[in-house]
C-alpha cells in the first residue's frame, strides 16, 4: 500500500501569515510615532491585512484540497485564524486612529506597541520552529511574559488618562486605542497558546 505524502506546504503558508503579523506591527508603532503620516500608514496597514486574509484563504482551500495534513486539520484552521485575528486588531487600531485624527504621540501608546512588535517578532519565530517544542515553549513561555508587561502598561495608561481633569473626548478616542493595543496583545498570547499545543501534539 501507498501512502500518501503529507502536504508540507502549510509551514510556509504559516510562516507567510506570521510576516504579515511582523509587517503591521512595525507600521503600527511607526504610526503611533509619526502621527503626521497618518494616511499613509493606515493604507498600508489595510494592504498588510488584506494580504493576511487572502493567505487564510489559501490555507482553508489548501485544507479542502488535501488528502493528507501534516496537522490535523482543525489545528491548521485554528492557528491561522488566530493568527489573521491578531493582524485584523491592527488594522481596527490604526483605522480608528484615522477616524479619530490622533495627531500627538503618546508615549504608553507606543510603549504597548513596542510589546506587539516583540511579541509579533517571538510568534514569528515560534512558527518557524513549530516542529520543535522546546523552542515554540520558550516562545510561548516569552509572549507570556510580554502580555503580563502589556497589562501593567494598559493599567498606568488608563489610570493617567482618566487623572486630574481629562477632556472627555480625548479619554474617549485613547481609551478606545489602548483597549484595542492590549487586546491585540492578549490575542497575541492566544496565538502562543495554540502554537505551543499543536507543536506538543505533533512531536
Amino acid at each position: 500500500m501507498r501512502f500518501l505524502p503529507k502536504d508540507e506546504g502549510f509551514f510556509g503558508l504559516f510562516d507567510q501569515l506570521a510576516a504579515r503579523l511582523k509587517s503591521s506591527s512595525a507600521l503600527l508603532k511607526v504610526l503611533f510615532s509619526e502621527p503626521n503620516r497618518l494616511e499613509e500608514l493606515t493604507v498600508k496597514i489595510k494592504a498588510e491585512e488584506h494580504a493576511a486574509d487572502a493567505i487564510t484563504y489559501d490555507i482553508m482551500q489548501r485544507i479542502d484540497r488535501s488528502f493528507v495534513t501534516p496537522l490535523d486539520r482543525e489545528d491548521i484552521h485554528m492557528l491561522a485564524n488566530r493568527l489573521d485575528n491578531v493582524v485584523d486588531l491592527m488594522d481596527g487600531t490604526a483605522r480608528r486612529a484615522k477616524m479619530y485624527h490622533i495627531a500627538e504621540r503618546r508615549e504608553a501608546a507606543i510603549a504597548l506597541v513596542d510589546v506587539l512588535v516583540e511579541c509579533s517578532e517571538t510568534i514569528a519565530a515560534g512558527v518557524k520552529e513549530i516542529r520543535t517544542p522546546a523552542a515554540v515553549h520558550k516562545a510561548a513561555r516569552k509572549v507570556k511574559e510580554l502580555e503580563e508587561k502589556a497589562d501593567a502598561i494598559y493599567s498606568e495608561a488608563i489610570e493617567t488618562l482618566f487623572s486630574g481633569r481629562p477632556d472627555a473626548l480625548d479619554v474617549i478616542k485613547w481609551k478606545e486605542i489602548y483597549d484595542n493595543l492590549e487586546h491585540a496583545v492578549d490575542e497575541c498570547e492566544d496565538v502562543a497558546n495554540v502554537l505551543e499545543s499543536i507543536s506538543l501534539k505533533n512531536s
